[in-house]
């Protein structure tokens, strides 16, 4: 172990180096959603919409237009990775992280991207290539390697994830703690985090699993004291809205739904018109903890 220690060392010291030169000059958004492949094929476009203008999209009362100053410019920045989970971003593995750092063999790029990370019209982009993207450092995770004081410092982070980790957490209660007990230890102190799990699918058989899922991560959060709120994306309102219905999911030339698992831009809409209030309560809730600017300002004046 002795010998090849050094040289190890000096490899993810020289990485950690070229990540901060990517840093240079750039700046974070203020919200930050993370999620699957529902974001690239869907939602993407809906989550930017609505957290870029909090006090339009929660009807904000006088009082809450004054927390959200919090946000500064309320800046959002959205990525979704494709087949990834919430362990994809937390584990320090190389395999363990293929999903989020490895080249798509077919299309040469495996995310999303909306927002102001992304000014171009091609919203597709391949995780490790481009100064917001730059994720994936040896032996760290990809929370550790974003969340740094000279990259990304969102006020408050959105995490949207279920249907990859679906099986995992439907089946074991103490798959979800394990897990929701790593991301707390990963998260920097004072941010903001809302955790939503996505929108439902077309089939019922996959609704269901992911219901139990979403049953078992809820307990999760609330067994392990997380400083993330919680909210359901399948609830009995867009259960009703999406499972079965076609118009929601993209379809084959003769009406047949070819994806059941990626709702539409349209579900998305009418998604957040069904969350609207628990998601604006999630802010809300967060934005107590969040620091406001002024004092942020004064913690580094000399």
């Amino acid at each position: 172990m002795t010998v090849f220690a050094a040289p190890l060392r000096a490899i993810v010291a020289s990485v950690l180096l070229s990540l901060s030169a990517y840093a240079e000059g750039f700046e974070s958004p203020e919200i930050l959603i993370l999620g699957d492949s529902q974001l690239p094929f869907g939602s993407g476009p809906a989550f930017v919409e609505f957290f870029s203008d909090l006090a339009t999209s929660c009807n904000a009362t006088p009082e809450q237009l004054h927390e959200l100053e919090k946000l500064g410019e309320s800046r959002v920045a959205a990525i979704g990775v494709r087949s990834t989970s919430l362990p994809t971003w937390m584990t320090r593995s190389r395999r363990g992280k293929s999903a989020l750092c490895d080249v798509d063999p077919n299309w040469r790029v495996n995310a999303g991207s909306f927002g102001v990370i992304n000014t171009t019209e091609n919203k597709y982009v391949q995780i490790g290539r481009g100064e917001a993207y730059q994720f994936c450092a040896p032996n760290q995770t990809a929370f550790e390697t974003m969340f740094r004081d000279d990259y990304y410092t969102p006020k408050i982070t959105l995490m949207t994830f279920l249907g990859n980790s679906s099986r995992r957490w439907a089946n074991s209660l103490d798959r979800a703690i394990e897990d929701i007990e790593k991301l707390n230890g990963q998260l920097p102190e004072g941010m903001g985090c809302i955790f939503m799990t996505t929108q439902p699918a077309y089939r019922e058989s996959i609704v269901e699993m992911r219901r139990k899922a979403q049953e078992n991560l809820e307990l999760a959060f609330e067994v392990t004291g997380s400083q993330c709120s919680f909210v359901s994306g399948a609830t009995e309102a867009t259960i009703a809205s999406h499972q079965g219905n076609a118009s929601f999911f993209r379809r084959r030339s003769n009406g047949s739904v070819k994806d059941p698992y990626h709702p539409n831009e349209n579900a998305a809409s009418v998604f957040f018109d069904l969350e609207r209030d628990a998601i604006c309560s999630a802010v809300f809730d967060q934005l107590e903890g969040v620091m406001p600017m002024e004092a942020m300002t004064a913690q580094v004046l000399p």
